[in-house]
């Protein structure tokens, strides 16, 4: 019995880690990667799609000699018109940074470099950046430690329900603090720092991180509650669990704070030094 509840944790870790891996390369936020060819060599890039509000967000790309690019840009979601800027080769680099913006303020923007023919968009579609404040380590980190343990316990209280084993009420009962103090105290506070708001989802917005987060904690609410009166029940923690599951393969951040500028005061945006 020993063994096969460790062999469960093992499990429950390992399923953790690929949905952490599916979150963190999937999500609108993540470096955007890529690459291309020029002068018969392969360059690779890499576009933030996230930076501190405080200072510009670097664009670079390691380019041959003598290389052009054009650098467009403009606020998301606002009636700007592009900001082009054409940029030469410094030390075989192309460089240019994104004009800072106050938290949730997004910025579009594209690369193109010349092959001496013509100019080469290095992305099919315009990048979007989200600005946010700087979330200090000693709220970060308790968050990020409290919402992967409610995660590895709520996986693990699914498989508890799998293997038809006893001890789902405190599984569950654990899975429920965790969530509470990692996703509905710490989550706020983290939101707080980064966009200056302690919940954007239902009903005060549309925020999926935020919802998806109250949807979990809601369903292992009902199963502890069912649990409490009736510790056999192996309905309702499968139920959380699926539920869980399928809230947390939505990637990170999809449709997260934003600012509309075009439901603001048009205010000129930072110019650019090329």
């Amino acid at each position: 019995m020993q063994l096969k509840s460790i062999l469960l944790w093992f499990l429950a870790l390992i399923l953790m880690g690929s949905l952490a891996i599916y979150q963190r390369t999937t999500g609108p936020t993540y470096p955007l990667k890529g690459s291309v060819v020029l002068e018969g060599k392969e360059y690779k890039f890499k576009f933030l799609r996230s930076q501190d509000s405080d200072k510009d967000a670097p664009v670079e790309l390691e380019v041959p000699e003598g290389t052009k690019a054009i650098f467009r840009y403009k606020r998301f979601k606002s009636h700007d018109d592009w900001t082009a800027v054409e940029l030469e080769e410094k030390d075989e680099v192309i460089s240019t940074a994104i004009p800072m913006q106050p938290p949730a303020g997004k910025v579009e923007y594209q690369l193109a470099v010349s092959d001496g023919e013509k100019y080469i968009p290095l992305t099919d579609e315009p990048v979007i950046i989200r600005f946010k404040g700087s979330v200090p380590d000693f709220v970060l980190i308790p968050h990020i430690f409290f919402m992967f343990f409610a995660m590895v316990f709520s996986l693990r209280t699914g498989l508890e329900v799998l293997v038809k084993g006893r001890q789902t009420y405190w599984m569950t009962t654990v899975t429920l603090l965790l969530f509470l103090v990692g996703g509905l105290i710490m989550g706020p506070i983290v939101q707080k720092y980064a966009f200056d708001a302690y919940w954007t989802g239902w009903p005060f917005g549309h925020d999926l991180t935020d919802n998806k987060t109250l949807i979990a904690f809601i369903f292992w609410l009902i199963a502890w509650l069912v649990l409490r009166k009736n510790r056999a029940n192996r309905l309702w923690p499968a139920i959380a669990t699926v539920v869980m599951l399928a809230v947390y393969l939505i990637p990170h951040s999809v449709l997260g704070s934003e600012i509309d500028y075009t439901k603001q005061e048009e205010k000129p945006q930072t110019e650019l030094t090329p």
